[in-house]
């Protein structure tokens, strides 16, 4: 999973519809991270709007795509990691226990061997969820979406894919740690498929 994705204003109503489902007023914040979804295509390391937790409710706030990693003298940029196995590694394992957060979008992206770009989506509901963590830099908190085994609707075109969560799934996937383990384990659903994404394109 390539770590590209769009959102776009129905992405707004359902975010800013968790947001209140789990607090009782819409914070300043949470408002102004809410006003700035649009119609867009998301790249790796721009930031975005997320969900995380906020005291025991939910907030929406801007965090970058990218994780900044030195291994061996050499820099790199990761912008997803494997669900099965991020929980045990060192360097994801408190994002995963301590700073999980849901990623909004409408749609994502990838491209098969031939480089054909596909959109994946869920016609009958306005927004996914990706699930992700956070960790602290210099700079601020930046984000990483999590992937797992692709189901059988992106399996011929792709292998990962996000580890998508069902709008019931989000709360406690931020909020409740007893249930981590179990929805890193989850199957995403199913995803309708097209080419052609008329809204937007990345080049």
């Amino acid at each position: 999973m390539c770590g590209r994705y769009y959102i776009d204003d129905d992405t707004a109503k359902e975010t800013e519809k968790l947001v209140r489902q789990a607090e009782a007023k819409l914070h300043s914040a949470s408002a102004a991270a809410i006003r700035r979804i649009g119609s867009a295509d998301i790249h790796p390391s721009e930031e975005a709007p997320k969900l995380l937790a906020d005291g025991g409710g939910i907030a929406c706030v801007c965090l970058r795509l990218r994780y900044p990693i030195e291994h061996r003298q050499k820099k790199r940029l990761v912008f997803n990691a494997r669900c099965e196995s991020a929980a045990e590694k060192p360097f994801f394992r408190d994002g995963i226990r301590h700073r999980r957060i849901a990623v909004p979008a409408a749609a994502f992206y990838e491209w098969d061997k031939a480089k054909t770009k596909y959109t994946f989506q869920r016609q009958e509901q306005k927004a996914l969820y990706m699930a992700g963590c956070c960790r602290h830099y210099s700079d601020g908190e930046h984000f990483i979406i999590l992937t797992t085994d692709a189901n059988s609707s992106m399996q011929p075109i792709h292998n990962p894919m996000p580890l998508l969560l069902e709008e019931t799934e989000v709360r406690d996937w931020i909020l409740n740690s007893d249930r981590t383990d179990s929805l890193l384990r989850k199957i995403p659903p199913l995803l309708d498929c097209g080419t052609d994404f008329e809204q937007m394109s990345f080049f």
